[in-house]
């Protein structure tokens, strides 16, 4: 309820306090940044705010998914789950897809069509999803596979390619292919 726009503890208003303008912004700041702040009161004693942010890395921990042909890379630390399910298991909900994961609604974005990649196997009777966190909103992803989890160099796209939806950087795999890491953040709504 702190957290609510238009919230205030002030019986008076000044020109720092009383405008319900604080806590809101400081949760929509952090969420956005793909953190969160919780907290634990004791009657009596206080509050305890306790605030996560996510660490910014060169090196960092993704699952490797396949698109068709091409791959890209979700970071580890967005990711609460992945799973397989039927296609059947999708709900139409408004205009939105949604699947009943654990007890809550989760709209589905289809990775596919964010990147405009060409789509091949409509006929799949199984979906292949991640779930990802950011703050207190869940999203689940669909992709063709899971290739796996590897350690990865972020490297920024540089000046060539600046503003990219939903795309944080690259990665150089192995192999010599690239893989595009997937900005969680911005898919979630």
């Amino acid at each position: 309820m702190i957290f609510a726009a238009g919230f205030s503890t002030a019986d008076t208003i000044s020109d720092i306090s009383g405008r319900g303008v604080g806590l809101d912004v400081v949760k929509n700041k952090l969420e956005s940044l793909g953190g969160s702040v919780s907290i634990n009161s004791t009657e009596g004693q206080g509050s305890l705010f306790s605030i996560q942010l996510p660490l910014t890395l060169s090196i960092i921990s993704v699952l490797l998914v396949k698109l068709e042909e091409e791959t890209f890379a979700i970071p580890i630390s967005s990711i609460i789950e992945t799973a397989v399910i039927k296609k059947s298991d999708i709900l139409q909900t408004h205009d939105r897809e949604v699947i009943d994961f654990r007890g809550f609604i989760v709209p589905v974005v289809y990775l596919k069509k964010q990147f405009h990649v060409p789509n091949a196997n409509e006929l799949e009777e199984e979906l292949h999803i991640i779930v990802v966190r950011k703050g207190d909103k869940l999203t689940a992803f669909v992709v063709d596979s899971f290739i796996g989890q590897q350690e990865v160099v972020l490297k920024s796209l540089g000046d060539y390619l600046p503003n990219v939806f939903a795309i944080s950087g690259a990665t150089i795999l192995g192999d010599g292919q690239v893989a595009l890491i997937v900005d969680c953040n911005a898919l979630i709504k």
